[in-house]
């Protein structure tokens, strides 16, 4: 049985520990997870009804087509119903974008620490990826710019970036845009996008009557607190969409995921109450860093990548010993870990830990 060659030494995603293995294994009653960027205040309440609904029906084939959650979407983002795709969450559209687009030889950019899932999608389809570094942990649009040659299919740009959190504002996006040749796909994925606040912060959403040669991609994982459900989607002009639906499997999102969805986008208030707990979290966060003397990037997402001061393997395993799951491994920042901004008592509990694992390794050095 012979694999495609590109694939051999494909790394597998790993995801974050699960609270009941860390529990089990290290003998604890209580575990914070902060790994995942998950919504630590759930979901909105109109989804559990939306859900108990759907319970009948759970032998019956989901809509294909999601019409009743297209429709909503498309009125909520003031966008044509043909202009959108959903997939088993962003990270689907993602791996539909590379197989209706890359043969083996093309060439995609992106940065060099952002979500992996860009480079082992074109890693599958037999894609060189270019990677170019990032600038104080910001994307580095001149530079990705200047990768770009003939063989290019797509720019990749995540916004917030994922795991160092910082954005790219929209002077700078619709100046990049503006240079890059139209035949170049330009995937934004904004799957923090409802979480910023900061008001240069470009919503790639008004950008696409201006640029048909970009697609914007967006999930209910995050802010939506549908991470379990697997429901994402994409947007863009309808041409684009179509060609990526014509690699797409049919019935990619679920019953209870496209009903839970069509829940949340009506919810505007919940939204909101979790954008304002989150800002309120990081700035708790940002001043705890800084009384520790530890420096950190920007944070515009519910997750913020701060600078240990050691090895974040290390401290990761001390951290979880803690009681605390966060995320460590990232190859460019090999001493930062990325944490997932919690509610208070989370919050406060990593702090603690924090400290606590940084006076035992300051006492053993």
């Amino acid at each position: 049985m012979l694999p495609k060659p590109q694939i051999v030494n494909l790394p597998v995603y790993q995801p974050g520990k699960p609270i009941e293995a860390v529990k089990r294994e290290l003998g604890l009653t209580e575990v914070v997870k902060l790994a995942s960027n998950e919504n630590p205040y759930g979901c909105s309440p109109r989804v559990r009804a939306a859900i108990e609904a759907e319970l009948a029906n759970l032998s019956i084939y989901p809509d294909g087509s999601a019409v009743e959650l297209t429709e909503e979407l498309a009125g909520y983002l003031g966008v044509n119903q043909d202009q959108i795709i959903f997939g088993c969450g962003s990270d689907e559209i993602i791996a539909l974008i590379a197989r209706a687009f890359f043969l083996p030889g093309d060439e995609t950019v992106m940065a060099d620490q952002t979500f992996s899932v860009y480079k082992s999608n074109a890693d599958i389809e037999g894609a060189v990826s270019i990677e170019v570094p990032l600038r104080d942990g910001t994307h580095d649009l001149d530079a990705m710019l200047d990768a770009v040659t003939d063989r290019t299919k797509a720019v990749w740009i995540c916004n917030p970036n994922n795991p160092t959190g910082t954005i790219v504002s929209e002077a700078e996006l619709t100046a990049f845009l503006d240079r890059i040749p139209g035949q170049v796909l330009v995937v934004l994925d904004e799957a923090y996008a409802e979480f910023v606040t900061d008001p240069s912060y470009a919503n790639g959403i008004r950008l696409l009557d201006k640029y048909p040669n970009l697609i914007v991609l967006r999930t209910f994982s995050k802010i939506f607190g549908l991470a379990s459900l697997r429901i994402g989607y994409g947007v863009g002009q309808p041409a684009v969409i179509k060609l990526i639906n014509q690699v797409r499997e049919p019935f990619n999102t679920s019953r209870i995921g496209q009903a839970a969805a069509r829940a949340s986008i009506a919810d505007h208030d919940f939204v909101a109450d979790c954008r304002e707990k989150n800002a309120k979290g990081i700035k708790y966060l940002n001043g705890e860093f800084e009384r520790l003397n530890l420096t950190y990037f920007p944070a515009h997402g519910n997750f913020i990548m701060v600078d240990v001061q050691a090895p974040a393997q290390e401290m990761f395993e001390e951290l979880l010993k803690l009681g605390v799951i966060v995320r460590a491994g990232f190859s460019k920042y090999p001493n930062s870990i990325r944490v997932t901004v919690g509610s208070e008592s989370q919050n406060k509990k990593f702090i603690s830990a924090l400290e606590q694992a940084l006076q035992q390794r300051k006492a053993r050095v």
